[in-house]
């Protein structure tokens, strides 16, 4: 370990804590490895020309931080941060014990959701109002176990032209509980899943509790690597591949229409069935992009399709449908039914009304003004101030980039986000996005929807900062 340590910072830290900072760099980068021992204090005190309570003080620090065992009569270990479960519990805890005035002190680069503040309240509270006028108590009976027919109707005349078999529609509580319904109804104990690397947490999560055998392809600008998909699929018998069509969660890449088709084939060919999680399609900035859903192109009825309009509406109106395969249609609605037996009936008539009003489109219309001109701020703003420090795609629509840090920057993504947050600041580290956590370690996901634009550049000087400082 000693000829790695000969170079130490020469910022102006106290001796212990810039050897401390260096011997963590090695044992996140690899060079020091998990469980390798560390050198004697007398040893290491020598080499570095420092008294032995200097290195007293960096073993008790490693090991305070989580980076160092300490055992009597054997020496000190090297610990690899084992983030998974620690991490997860801070990251939820933020948003479970914060009241929201307590998160409005925070610049909070989280958001996966619109901005409540472009919420249409008067024009949904009018239709809410013509809601209650017109069906009076019917309309907080739970009645129809796939929906409520009028929102079903609207959902196949607006958004589908009339083509979907009413049947196959089913109204659901968001895509989260899509996800979960058709697991539960699809995939059991060792039946293999493909997933995309990286993928929404949510959906791995999900897999994981199904005890299912995940295959990660890493994704590519257009969508995922073919040739790592088509090995897979020679090798295994695949039942499920999910999938992120438009500004896929965290990395915002979108698929091309040429493989889109290929997979469509490939799922023809392989037999396996799509989960298509349609993603924020709606906020589409880049006039190269064209909307067209692996739906749309199903010839084989090979595609399960989820569609949540909480991310784009609002997200307490937990509202979503998917459309299911003719062969699949009776099992996914029976798990439906078996979970909460019906999503509530008032807010699927109020949504039926706001979108046959034609509300939905004008809101939609109005959030890709607003959202395009947040975009290129922030676009502008990482170039400006981050600099050659990150690399990232532009993702051409949605609420996200996706940020890499440079080879030459030392600071780790959960590092970076324990540094932000205790300078109110929150950001998300991409490692939960990862079937193996380890392979977020440079990634981290920032979102533009619920920040100003004088806090997108106060927040990005913070991070600079601490990164510099690293």
């Amino acid at each position: 370990m000693e000829k790695y340590l000969t170079t130490l910072n020469s910022e102006d830290l106290p001796k212990y804590i810039q050897i401390s900072k260096h011997i963590k760099r090695l044992i996140d980068t690899n060079i020091i490895e998990d469980g390798e021992k560390l050198p004697s204090i007398r040893k290491l005190s020598k080499f570095l020309q420092v008294n032995n309570d200097t290195i007293i003080n960096v073993y008790n620090r490693l090991e305070a931080e989580g980076y160092a065992v300490q055992r009597i009569g054997s020496g000190t270990y090297a610990k690899k941060r084992e983030y998974t479960k620690s991490f997860k519990k801070d990251y939820s805890d933020i948003f479970k014990k914060l009241t929201l005035e307590e998160l409005k002190g925070y610049i909070d680069f989280t958001g996966e959701n619109a901005c409540s503040d472009f919420f249409p309240l008067d024009s949904f509270k009018a239709v809410l109002n013509e809601v209650l006028d017109r069906d009076g108590a019917e309309a907080l009976a739970n009645q129809e176990a796939l929906g409520y027919y009028g929102l079903r109707t609207s959902i196949n005349k607006y958004f589908w032209n009339n083509e979907i078999d009413l049947e196959n529609i089913l109204i659901v509580s968001g895509a989260q509980q899509g996800i979960d319904i058709i697991s539960k109804s699809l995939v059991n104990v060792n039946d293999n899943v493909i997933i995309e690397k990286p993928t929404y947490s949510g959906a791995l999560s999900v897999f994981k509790g199904r005890r299912a055998n995940i295959f990660e392809v890493p994704l590519e600008e257009d969508g995922i690597n073919l040739d790592v998909f088509k090995e897979i699929l020679k090798k295994n018998k695949i039942k499920i591949f999910y999938l992120m069509s438009y500004f896929q969660n965290p990395t915002g890449f979108s698929y091309s229409l040429e493989k889109k088709k290929e997979i469509l084939e490939l799922a023809l060919e392989y037999d396996f069935y799509i989960i298509e999680d349609d993603y924020l399609s709606e906020l589409i900035y880049d006039s190269n992009i064209k909307y067209e859903s692996f739906k749309s192109l199903d010839i084989n009825d090979r595609v399960i399709y989820i569609k949540s309009f909480s991310k784009i509406f609002l997200p307490g109106i937990r509202i979503g449908y998917l459309v299911s395969p003719e062969k699949f249609k009776d099992i996914i609605q029976n798990a439906k039914v078996d979970t909460d037996i019906s999503t509530s009936s008032l807010m699927q008539r109020a949504l039926q009304l706001y979108i046959e009003k034609g509300f939905w489109k004008s809101h939609i219309n109005n959030l890709n003004i607003i959202y395009k001109e947040k975009y290129v701020f922030m676009k502008e703003k990482l170039q400006e101030i981050l600099g050659d420090l990150i690399r990232f795609k532009t993702p051409g629509g949605g609420l996200n980039f996706y940020i890499k840090l440079s080879e030459n920057v030392k600071i780790d993504s959960i590092t970076l986000f324990y540094k932000c947050r205790d300078k109110k600041l929150l950001l998300t580290p991409a490692f939960m996005f990862f079937k193996h956590y380890k392979d977020g370690d440079s990634y981290f996901r920032l979102g533009f929807s619920k920040v100003s634009n004088a806090d997108i550049i106060a927040g990005l000087i913070i991070i600079k900062e601490i990164i510099k400082s690293e």
